[in-house]
């Protein structure tokens, strides 16, 4: 009773929304900084730190064999990264695409995936090791104490929480992350650019974006490609933030009887991965939807040599309009959205290309700090001992009796240390007062203690002085380095220079001010054309006059012949109810016996669920109203304007249950209106009993049916007196049929 009193005393009673609102915020916060968001000093975010890492430690160095994917991605999981392999391993091959980094920090055996969007293959099957330019200028100073480590997730391992990155990383590679409320999108940049103008930085810190700009001219995107709005850049690099317009690199290359190939040999930045088979679908329907006739063929050949994507136009084709077109209707020409977020300081922050370099800066004369006080210290422990040792060496035969005469390792190093003697045999008094005004230091004892006897040789010990020397001077190196900043920022400007000089390449990314791409798409000439579909469902168009020459074949051969324009629209009504659409212009037209193209593959047109009862030219409907019949005898009549719509579907009539649509009509001439029911009634009434209503309504009833029966056919007569049908391949006048009123039973009739 008193342990549950106890518990209940410490029960903290607290809001609901205040516990999830500090969740969330922990969360988030831990998304931003820990997951998604690179560091503003190394450029890399956790998970890239401790694949490199992880890789240093396994000495997969660059001058190493490769090691399996899998052995590495085991390890970074097991101790530094426990957010499952795939992330890792992800990482790992990010880090090793030339087309995706400015500067590529893994070496990748095997296969990496490509930039057209091929995945990796399985990291059991591929193999990784750091590149040189990673192993010196990432990771060559972690064992000088340049930068802090921290326990890792279970405090059984140490890592870094940065890396000593010896350039501006994050602009040179880049970066891109999705966080919790935010995200970062930094394009890659050239690293012989980025290190002048950080070398610029430091010999002038009130040096504004605009004069950095000299040095970093804009993005190098790694797929080359064309900037264009290059007056932009200069907003973009001080706030942060903007969108950089990216353009493919064209070539028009003469081909023989008139032709022209127009070339993309460099895409823009975006299109990487799955965008460029996208992008070259775009290209195939402009063709397919006559936004261009110009297009003859389309081949990809990029290889590993890069991108070369051929179009091949027509003889007479307007090469300039035609590339202006895939600029304006592709990806061809794309937009890089700036977000120039990193964690700086410990938090998010949005920094322009000076506080990108600054921060850097700041970081790399921290790192130069440590490093030197590190050699300092070394230094000046070298220094203690060396001088020890010369000082052995001048007083070499007391040192000799000393160890002689001791009875232990102890008493020998009390007697060169503190000048203690007792104990210890002496050949004469000299000797031991001279032992006793012994002074070594501990370290120097110990390194006497442990001095091997060749070292007494002449030429060791001039070895040894030299070996002084050096030292003193290292010493008065570093003193002068750690004392002036000049100093400092001298031998930080001289290993920038070594990585420009030694992994720095050309440009490949055109920084200019483009005019935006002007595309006159061709006018379509309007003009009359005849719809044709078979009872196959094949359907093409035909002009006027090729039909007038082969009426009595197209009649024969085709279930619906419909005028209309080119320019318009041909509206399918179905028995479910429904009316697709289909632009003329995505028929194909031609010569009379050219073959036709599924309707099913140019509308939503569904042949398995639904079966075509009538086609009629939207531009006609417009002028009419329309006669809707259904299986159950439902009549109504429409006004035409209601189907004059863009969609490629819309839901025509409403239906009965068990019902559907046996015909519609436009109503011109139309007088009676003659229904026939399964059972071989018929009924006649004028068109005038059947309402008007909406698309939406059922309508009326037409006749009387019995249970299982149901109208099977429709017929009209007209002003004209035109009453003859076949029906059961016989004429009928349809005159015969008894007119009547609209509902009633109807009378049968034989044939």
């Amino acid at each position: 009773m008193k342990k549950n009193k106890e518990i209940i005393e410490n029960i903290i009673k607290t809001e609901y929304s205040e516990v999830m609102q500090k969740s969330y915020i922990d969360y988030a916060m831990s998304v931003i900084i820990s997951r998604a968001l690179p560091d503003a000093r190394d450029g890399l975010k956790p998970v890239q730190r401790r694949v490199l890492y992880d890789m240093h430690e396994l000495g997969i160095r660059f001058d190493k064999p490769y090691r399996k994917s899998a052995r590495i991605v085991g390890d970074t999981m097991g101790k530094y990264h426990p957010h499952g392999d795939s992330s890792i391993y992800e990482a790992l091959v990010v880090m090793s695409q030339d087309f995706k980094k400015g500067l590529a920090l893994i070496d990748g055996h095997g296969n990496f995936g490509n930039i057209e969007g091929d995945g990796a293959a399985a990291m059991r099957y591929t193999e990784a090791r750091l590149k040189e330019v990673t192993q010196n200028a990432f990771l060559g100073d972690l064992d000088k104490d340049v930068v802090d480590f921290v326990p890792n997730f279970d405090e059984t391992e140490k890592e870094p929480s940065v890396l000593p990155v010896k350039f501006p990383n994050l602009l040179v590679n880049g970066s891109d992350g999705i966080a919790v409320g935010m995200a970062t999108s930094i394009p890659p940049h050239n690293l012989g650019e980025v290190i002048d103008a950080t070398k610029a930085y430091m010999n002038n810190e009130d040096i504004s974006v605009a004069q950095l700009m000299r040095y970093v001219k804009g993005p190098d995107f790694p797929t080359g490609g064309i900037v264009t709005n290059k007056d932009e850049l200069r907003e973009i690099y001080e706030t942060g933030q903007g969108k950089i317009k990216v353009r493919g690199k064209v070539e028009i290359e003469p081909q023989k009887g008139g032709k022209t190939n127009v070339v993309i040999t460099e895409i823009p930045y975006p299109m990487i991965g799955a965008n460029i088979s996208k992008f070259l679908q775009d290209i195939a329907a402009l063709a397919e939807n006559k936004k261009t006739q110009d297009i003859v063929d389309i081949t990809n050949q990029s290889s590993k040599e890069g991108i070369r994507i051929v179009i091949e136009l027509r003889k007479d084709a307007d090469v300039d309009n035609f590339v202006n077109m895939l600029y304006k209707k592709t990806r061809l020409e794309d937009t890089f959205g700036v977000n120039m977020l990193a964690i700086a300081d410990g938090k998010p922050e949005i920094m322009s290309l000076k506080q990108i370099i600054a921060h850097n800066v700041k970081f790399q004369f921290e790192i130069a700090r440590r490093k030197y006080t590190t050699l300092l210290n070394k230094e000046l422990e070298k220094k203690e001992i060396q001088e020890g040792l010369i000082k052995a060496c001048n007083v070499i035969d007391l040192i000799i009796e000393i160890l002689r005469g001791s009875k232990d390792r102890a008493m020998a190093k009390s007697c060169l240390v503190e000048g203690i003697v007792d104990g210890i045999n002496f050949k004469s008094k000299e000797s031991k007062i001279m032992a006793s005004q012994l002074r070594f230091t501990e370290k120097q004892a110990n390194a006497i203690l442990e001095m091997r006897l060749y070292k007494l040789i002449g030429l060791e010990l001039e070895a040894l002085i030299n070996e002084h020397e050096d030292t003193l001077a290292n010493i008065f190196k570093y003193e002068d380095i750690l004392d002036r900043r000049d100093s400092m920022a001298m031998v930080i400007t001289a290993e920038l220079d070594e990585i420009k000089n030694r992994f720095s390449s050309k440009r490949k990314t055109v920084i200019d001010n483009v005019e935006e791409a002007v595309y006159q798409e061709k006018q379509i000439e309007e003009m009359d054309v005849v719809f044709l579909m078979d009872r196959f469902g094949y359907a093409r168009t035909i002009d006027i006059s090729t039909f007038e020459r082969n009426q009595e074949s197209v009649f024969a051969e085709n279930k619906y012949v419909v005028s209309c324009k080119n320019t318009g629209r041909i509206c399918i009504f179905t028995n479910t109810g429904n009316m697709h659409t289909v632009k003329v212009l995505d028929l194909p037209f031609g010569k009379y016996r050219d073959k036709g193209v599924p309707i099913d593959n140019i509308s939503n047109y569904d042949t398995e669920k639904e079966y075509v009862v009538a086609c009629e030219s939207q531009s006609r409907l417009n002028l009419y109203n329309l006669i809707f019949v259904t299986k159950l005898s439902m009549l109504k009549v429409v006004d035409g304007g209601e189907f004059d719509v863009t969609r490629r579907t819309i839901s025509a009539t409403k239906l009965l249950d068990n019902d559907e649509v046996i015909g519609v009509s436009a109503l011109t001439d139309q007088k009676q209106i003659v229904l026939r029911s399964n059972d071989g009634y018929f009924i006649r009434f004028g068109v005038e009993e059947i309402p008007e209503k909406k698309k939406t309504a059922v309508g009326v009833r037409g006749m009387k049916l019995s249970p299982k029966d149901f109208v099977s056919d429709v017929f009209y007569t007209t002003a004209s007196g035109d009453s003859n049908v076949m029906l059961d391949n016989k004429p009928f006048d349809l005159y015969k049929v008894k007119l009547s009123r609209r509902d009633g039973k109807g009378t049968k009739i034989r044939l």
